[in-house]
């Protein structure tokens, strides 16, 4: 029998990074409730007491940025300088400015539309070069690898007993990494857990890692997998006081594996948070992600990645396969023909498909952008329509 380890990491809400990308998405979702034809291309950077806003935006919007900000902030808990952290009192800059107009071109008037189409979908052009990838499996019921699932779900978790008040002496900044050993059937079980979570000072560490075991990680991952073998690391320096953008900056984009598969799969490097939906580093892995999840609700595979490139300012792109490691209903030649004909990704699909203009995007900053069932990528209602041309489909 043969067994292997892959290990997934998730920071906590109130990582210096994830605040940035928090922030970055408030901004975004603020400017498409009033212009959801907005181009929308917004970092955050984060250091001690101030909070940077940059990047380019054309918007028939002008929203209180100071605000987005400080609202954002306060409502991820960093409320008081105790926590190394105040929205309310922490400097806020701005350095903004529109869309290089040769960008925009290419996004307003696609190769396809200079070239004589009249189909309304070939309209917009690709924001960028670039490729993305999607992936779905059936280690969770979420369709979502085990590692990263799992970490994310500890996240999630830390945050809602800290503002609950469960934990009371936990603060917003920390990590989680999942180690899952997988067996022939799939995830064996856990060979460690870490959960690095920030703490008021007064709070005994043996208080903070009690605390993080019984009310996080105990009411989180399966029984089933924790074994008497299985190693948690709590807290493991023994002190985690000064956190936030305080003990380190932050910086939108920079958890691009946290917020997608955890390294399970492959990634094509483009971050997702404060960007608008013609930016298919963003809209196309959302794509991907619902293509290859209704592929595997339809039991054409039990794992199942889809690859997708584009050219900037050309609609249609220049690759799209599927990849089912064989675990796949037909090969993935066959598969792939399948998701090319039932599944349209142009630019202005997508945004149709997802309803994308919609501003609904801080709630995919903080715990990762796949797995929550309330986001429109994340439905598997093409399942059935895949299944009918697969009688042996295993559903």
């Amino acid at each position: 029998m043969r067994y292997r380890m892959f290990t997934s990491e998730s920071p906590a809400e109130g990582h210096p990074d994830k605040v940035c990308d928090a922030v970055s998405d408030a901004v975004l979702d603020a400017i498409l409730a009033r212009d959801p034809g907005a181009r929308v291309a917004c970092e955050t950077c984060a250091t001690t007491g101030m909070v940077l806003v940059m990047g380019e935006i054309t918007a028939n919007a002008e929203p209180d940025l100071a605000a987005i900000v400080r609202r954002t902030v306060l409502d991820i808990g960093y409320d008081s300088g105790e926590k190394g952290f105040d929205g309310a009192v922490c400097a806020v800059l701005t350095a903004l400015d529109r869309q290089s107009p040769d960008i925009s071109m290419g996004v307003s008037d696609s190769v396809e539309r200079r070239g004589g189409t009249d189909d309304p979908l070939d309209a917009v052009g690709a924001g960028d070069q670039g490729m993305m990838f999607g992936y779905a499996c059936r280690e969770t019921p979420e369709l979502m690898p085990a590692p990263i699932r799992f970490s994310q779900q500890i996240s999630r978790r830390l945050s809602a007993v800290r503002k609950t008040g469960v934990l009371p002496f936990l603060y917003p900044d920390g990590k989680c990494q999942v180690t899952v050993t997988y067996g022939p059937e799939g995830p064996a079980f856990l060979n460690s857990v870490v959960v690095s979570a920030q703490h008021s000072a007064g709070t005994d560490i043996r208080t903070v890692r009690e605390g993080i075991l019984e009310e996080v990680v105990k009411k989180t991952l399966p029984a089933r997998l924790i074994t008497a073998d299985t190693a948690f690391y709590i807290n493991p320096t023994g002190r985690f006081v000064v956190g936030g953008p305080m003990g380190d900056s932050g910086l939108t984009g920079r958890k691009i594996i946290a917020d997608t598969y955890g390294g399970y799969i492959q990634h094509g490097g483009g971050a997702f948070s404060g960007k608008d939906p013609t930016k298919v580093d963003r809209s196309a892995s959302y794509m991907a992600r619902y293509a290859a999840k209704n592929v595997v609700a339809a039991g054409l595979a039990d794992r199942c990645e889809v690859s997708v490139a584009y050219a900037i300012g050309v609609a249609r792109p220049l690759m799209l396969t599927v990849q089912t490691f064989g675990t796949g209903l037909a090969d993935d030649e066959t598969l792939s023909r399948l998701v090319a004909e039932r599944f349209d990704f142009r630019p202005a699909a997508i945004i149709e498909t997802l309803g994308l203009r919609a501003p609904i995007y801080r709630a995919t900053a903080s715990f990762g952008h796949f797995g929550d069932a309330g986001l429109p990528w994340e439905r598997t209602d093409r399942a059935d329509e895949l299944a009918d041309l697969f009688p042996a489909a295993r559903r």
